[in-house]
């Protein structure tokens, strides 16, 4: 399969081609040329993530250099659960955080390093550049550290993210952390400037491990599949899934698994205060805006990069899929109420997406729901333990990194800025 740029300027290429790319020359985004169309018969008993992994993306690696390695590649990403987990009739929670760094984004960073590991030239340069909102850089430099011919940038906006993710940001060997004095956007800015800078990109051999880059959407469908496998097979009905949605790479994820023929049937993409996409559905145009700080920082984004894959693919992708939006009194409301009436414990991200199914009608909630449970609340304990009454303990992954040295470096949102670190550091 071939994969093409949103823009439609820029030359078509295979997977493996486009995921060191990253963006397309022409500024576009990487998309497939079409979606495989799936028998679930095709899946058989398969339950295990490894293996509906490699069934789903076979299709997208064929013809590719990395074609033969995608069962190695498989087996060595997928080997933590994303379990399934009954709340209510009806209502589950897919948690997505037991892998090394505790947040959904292990799936897709740990994929794309395995991938560009195994294609990286050692005599040539590849630089890792990726801006973070809270958990991407963290997924990103676990999933990257000690790789054998990859360096790894990570920026991260100063003062906008929780200490326990500073600490992630910071801790990996041979990962450059540079903490951006501005927001989310101002760092996302900075990548996309780089890139588009043909000069800079050639020189250091720039690839991107945002969810820009291919590599890291192709392996988030696949917790989709096995969920809404596990569901239909339990009750021969479609799984409907609530998403907490920042730069919308999550969310696009599930919507290229249903348009593959998964099991998937309406999708809610939960934002906090920052509304873009619920703009998008209220008013039926884009309004990118300024990011707004909130408590579930991770989705702090006014423009999500991903909008132009659902804007490249709307008649496909649009349909059954709505955006709703949460404030941070909300949030902190629905963390404390949930940890009273049920004992269980959301973070922040989760939280949006808790708050977002309980205002589903009793006709939609007669259908078999998902929370997706995007980070662990041990990360954002400052804000979740005050509204629960308790201290939160730390998953074993987390505990491994408490006590790890940082190294860490301040630059102006400025791509001068970026580009001396680059230069002086690689």
């Amino acid at each position: 399969m071939m994969f093409k740029s949103t823009k439609g300027q820029s030359p078509d290429l295979p997977v493996s081609q486009a995921m060191l790319m990253g963006a397309a020359p022409d500024g576009g985004l990487y998309v497939p040329q079409g979606f495989p169309a799936f028998d679930l018969d095709t899946f058989g008993d398969a339950d295990d993530l490894p293996a509906i992994a490699q069934t789903l993306l076979t299709p997208f690696f064929e013809g590719d250099d990395l074609a033969a390695d995608l069962g190695a590649i498989c087996q060595q990403v997928f080997n933590f659960p994303a379990p399934l987990v009954a709340l209510d009739n009806n209502k589950h929670a897919l948690e997505l955080f037991h892998g090394p760094t505790a947040a959904f984004k292990d799936f897709g960073a740990r994929f794309l390093a395995a991938c560009m590991d195994r294609m990286v030239n050692k005599n040539k340069p590849l630089t890792v550049l990726v801006a973070t909102s809270g958990d991407t850089g963290g997924a990103v430099g676990c999933a990257f550290a000690g790789a054998r011919a990859a360096k790894v940038v990570i920026l991260y906006p100063k003062g906008r993210v929780s200490s326990f993710q500073e600490l992630q940001l910071t801790c990996w060997p041979g990962v450059t952390a540079l903490r951006v004095d501005g927001d989310f956007d101002d760092c996302q800015r900075l990548v996309k400037a780089a890139f588009a800078d043909q000069d800079m990109k050639a020189q250091y051999g720039l690839s991107s491990a945002n969810s820009i880059n291919i590599g890291r959407l192709l392996p988030q469908m696949v917790y989709y599949a096995a969920a809404s496998l596990a569901l239909y097979r339990g009750n021969g009905e479609k799984a409907n899934f609530v998403i907490p949605t920042g730069n919308m790479g999550n969310g696009m994820a599930c919507l290229w698994a249903r348009a593959c023929g998964l099991p998937i049937g309406q999708v809610v993409l939960a934002q906090n205060a920052n509304r873009a996409m619920v703009r998008f559905f209220d008013e039926g145009r884009y309004a990118p805006a300024p990011s707004i700080a909130t408590i579930a920082n991770a989705m702090d984004v006014g423009n999500p990069s991903n909008f132009e894959r659902f804007d490249a693919g709307l008649a496909a992708l649009n349909h059954d899929v709505r955006a709703l939006s949460v404030d941070d009194a909300t949030i902190r409301a629905q963390i404390s109420k949930e940890a009273k009436l049920s004992g269980h414990v959301w973070c922040p991200h989760s939280a949006v997406a808790a708050f977002a199914y309980d205002q589903l009608t009793k006709g939609e909630k007669a259908k078999p729901w998902v929370i997706v449970a995007t980070a662990h609340p041990y990360k954002f304990r400052e804000n979740v333990e005050p509204l629960i009454g308790k201290k939160i303990a730390p998953s074993a992954a987390l505990a491994a990194i408490k006590d790890m040295p940082i190294a860490v470096r301040d630059i102006k949102a400025d791509l001068s800025a970026l580009a001396d670190v680059l230069s002086a550091a690689l």
